[in-house]
């Protein structure tokens, strides 16, 4: 089924630290990069985050990094390509703050993914996901010990598209 030109692609967004972005102290984990690109990327990926994110974008998803942290977008990027991941977009603290904060005297959240049209954001944090019910966003709040969390992630995903096509036929 071919998608129409008008239909906007679904956005899904996943924090990095403690969501893609874990401990193999704590968490199962991706294999770590071989020499020398372990000593640049440090991080370690969360056991199956490749994976979620290719099935993601092969359902028509676009895949973005929403993170409040100050890696520069490029670091992130390369990052991923190592692990065969070509992500869609990347907000970061910089960006946020520059887009997002700007001159506001307000200070808003660390994180609004509606201002990127971003319709699912997934994140460790409790705090960021209440937010969502007062800035227009949905969220999927990351449990530190769930093994189903891709597939949960995915049917949250396909929750939200399906309620999306049901309002546009409305």
């Amino acid at each position: 089924m071919k998608t129409s030109d008008s239909e906007l692609k679904m956005r899904v967004s996943f924090d990095l630290d403690e969501v893609l972005f874990v401990s193999p102290m704590t968490h199962k984990t991706e294999p770590k990069l071989h020499f020398p690109f372990d000593r640049i990327y440090k991080e370690r990926l969360r056991l199956g985050a490749p994976d979620l994110i290719r099935s993601l974008q092969k359902m028509g998803y676009e895949v973005w990094i929403y993170t409040s942290s100050f890696r520069s977008e490029s670091y992130i990027t390369n990052l991923f390509k190592h692990y065969k991941v070509k992500l869609d977009g990347i907000v970061n603290g910089n960006r946020h703050l520059r887009e997002v904060q700007k001159d506001k005297k307000e200070i808003l959240p660390q994180k609004i993914p509606s201002r990127y049209r971003i319709s699912l954001h997934v994140d460790d944090e409790e705090v960021i996901c209440s937010w969502g019910r007062e800035y227009g966003f949905n969220t999927f709040l990351l449990e530190a010990d769930d093994d189903e969390w891709k597939d949960k992630i995915i049917g949250r995903a396909e929750e939200i598209r399906n309620a999306s096509k049901k309002y546009e036929k409305a």
